[in-house]
């Protein structure tokens, strides 16, 4: 129902709003490391984390070896390299040689993963976009709309818009805006070599790396609170995980009594029968957000391949809109490196599954982790999930986040003698 959320508006003197009106970003940031605060606890328990060495999300501590063989892309599979390169050497032309040096990172920098989804800056990486000129913005979202799909870039630019829409309905613009997102780049733009860029902020985070005419796009987080705009110029973009929800249920409506049991690993989205941990202050149910590069999850639920066809062509058409913001030719290369791993697949639920219910899902295999989960207000007042709040990770297992796999073979093969 359009404008639902609009019922849970903070009043505008309201502590979570008023102590943070006015704020710049770097002053919001200080402010969020505040000892005690819900926001200096994510900081405090986060920082560490993203200094670990790379290794990648594993289902059990162990990494598989060959899963991400650095081969040319083959016919019709390529990325827009070209498009990507042009447009790469178009926004460093726009910078003076401070805003080059900020912006520009080694292809394996530990900055990479620095990205987070939240708010408040914890890691100014790159350059931040609402304080750049006009002229540097259009040219870092064109570097994006070069790399994504025009559906993907649409979604992903989407996030950006709802953001902005929602510092304007709670005042809070200043930190709050459709240009609060940090980018970076990694490595030189080239044809063949490996380069990439980060798009990261409130409710969008992107990690593109393409080598060899291949593309990595992971991780990813798209998210929105709430998940439409109802007015200014803008209104009418809404439902913006309208699919990825209907997938997820039909998924579950296609499973019998006892499958059904199966899959759900809790009944309830904060279930007595969770352990300690299960769900994050930040990242609720999710397991795979930022800061979780090396992160264990077991497989959980069941196994796509045991399930009706109807059950798996669902999972299938969840993993095509997790991959839809790669460009054709890499999307159809992803699919089917997914699909290849079928047997190995497992689907895993918390919450309800009946229509307008809020839940948790995740499809994991050894090579995609993709999570949808409804989360509890954070700048609108409600403590139990909601079905306009909606969160969504997308991960690569194993080593291949960043690209970092492809990056490593790379190196090796082009190694000075």
């Amino acid at each position: 129902m359009s404008g639902e959320f609009r019922q849970y508006l903070f009043p505008p003197d309201h502590p979570r709003l008023a102590e943070v009106r006015g704020l710049d970003p770097y002053a919001y940031r200080e402010h969020a490391r505040t000892p005690g605060t819900f926001t200096g606890g994510l900081v405090e328990g986060w920082t560490p984390l993203y200094r670990s060495e790379f290794r990648g999300v594993t289902e059990d501590g162990t990494l598989r070896e060959g899963l991400y063989e650095l081969t040319p892309a083959e016919a019709g599979e390529q990325a827009p390299v070209a498009a990507m390169v042009a447009a790469a050497y178009e926004l460093l032309d726009v910078l003076d040689d401070d805003q080059r040096k900020r912006l520009s990172f080694d292809v394996d920098a530990v900055e990479w993963q620095t990205w987070a989804n939240p708010e408040f800056l914890q890691f100014d990486t790159g350059l931040r976009l609402d304080l750049q000129p006009e002229i540097v913005r259009e040219k870092a979202l064109a570097l994006v709309r070069a790399s994504l799909s025009p559906e993907g870039f649409a979604q992903a630019h989407a996030m950006m818009l709802v953001n902005g829409f929602l510092g304007e309905v709670v005042d809070l613009e200043s930190v709050l805006n459709e240009w609060s997102y940090n980018i970076a780049l990694y490595g030189d733009p080239d044809p063949r070599a490996p380069w990439g860029w980060q798009l990261y902020g409130h409710h969008c985070a992107l990690n593109c790396l393409v080598v060899e005419g291949r593309m990595s796009l992971s991780p990813v987080f798209l998210g929105a609170e709430p998940d439409e705009i109802d007015a200014g110029p803008h209104a009418g973009l809404r439902d913006l995980f309208a699919d990825r929800v209907r997938l997820g249920l039909d998924l579950m409506a296609a499973l019998d009594d006892d499958q059904r049991a199966t899959a759900t690993v809790f009944e309830h989205m904060v279930d007595p029968a969770m352990p300690d941990g299960r769900v994050h202050t930040g990242d609720e149910r999710h397991l795979a957000g930022a800061f979780q590069d090396n992160r264990v999850i077991r497989v959980e639920g069941v196994r796509v391949a045991d399930l009706p066809e109807a059950a798996q062509r669902a999972a299938r058409g969840i993993a095509e809109s997790f991959v839809s913001l790669l460009p054709e030719g890499p999307r159809a290369a992803r699919l089917r490196e997914i699909e290849a791993h079928l047997d190995e697949t497992w689907f895993s639920w918390i919450g309800g599954s009946r229509s307008g219910d809020v839940f948790y899902y995740r499809l994991q295999s050894p090579v995609l982790i993709a999570e949808l989960d409804h989360h509890c207000g954070v700048f609108l007042d409600y403590d139990t999930p909601q079905p306009f709040h909606v969160h969504t990770v997308l991960r690569t297992p194993h080593g291949n986040d960043y690209g970092r796999a492809w990056v490593r073979q790379w190196q090796e093969r082009n190694r000075p003698v």
